[in-house]
């Protein structure tokens, strides 16, 4: 029986790591510019909405990512008959993730927005600024800065989220590690995983340092 060498094991773990960045970025770019529209939904004057975002927000973060994930890859089948091919389990993963992921963001970037002093909007308004320029130009700037921290947090929690995608049977850096455990009938390459989502995880942290650093001239 031929041995696996340990350029094997991250070789073959190393196949999926492209997979966990689509997760990652693909979840990052939807998921923040949704969780600005669900914080400014959920502040909004309409109860109404307010109500049904707040109600929707709750319902995402009380409940498991990965039920939600399969309830996008499977919900279409079970609800509206709809089959799908095997391709949309990537497309469910993304969804999950984005829709998820944009709930706690909601929840970070309305914080943010509620702590700038509201004298701040009503000075803008004296000088004319209507309410997007407001927001843009002098809300938006000093909420980017003020939520730095906990988004980071949120994107390193993404990082080590991206394994669940295994749920659907998605080809990531877990699964493979996942695989080739049981093949070699040992935990080493679970170790080298974890490895692979800690330095992950270390250059997340640093561009994330660096950001907060380049944005700290709000203060």
């Amino acid at each position: 029986m031929q041995s696996i060498t340990m350029f094997d094991v991250i070789s073959q773990i190393a196949s999926g790591f492209g997979t966990t960045l689509l997760i990652f970025f693909a979840t990052l770019i939807f998921s923040m510019p949704l969780g600005i529209l669900m914080a400014l939904g959920r502040m909004s004057k309409s109860t109404i909405l307010s109500s049904v975002i707040k109600a929707i927000i709750s319902i995402l973060r009380g409940t498991p990512l990965m039920l939600q994930l399969i309830v996008v890859f499977y919900g279409p089948y079970y609800l509206f008959g709809v089959k799908l091919p095997t391709g949309w389990r990537i497309g469910a993963t993304l969804i999950g993730f984005s829709i998820n992921y944009a709930a706690y963001f909601a929840e970070i970037f309305r914080a943010g927005i509620q702590s700038i002093p509201v004298g701040q909007t009503e000075a803008a308004s004296v000088l004319g600024y209507t309410k997007g320029q407001t927001f843009s130009k002098i809300i938006f700037p000093q909420m980017v800065k003020r939520v730095i921290p906990p988004v980071t947090n949120e994107v390193i929690t993404l990082v080590k989220d991206t394994s669940l995608a295994f749920v659907l049977a998605v080809q990531e850096m877990f699964t493979y590690a996942k695989q080739v455990s049981a093949s070699m009938s040992s935990l080493m390459p679970l170790f080298v995983a974890g490895v692979f989502y800690y330095v992950f995880n270390l250059l997340v942290s640093f561009i994330m340092n660096r950001l907060e650093k380049r944005l700290s001239y709000y203060d």
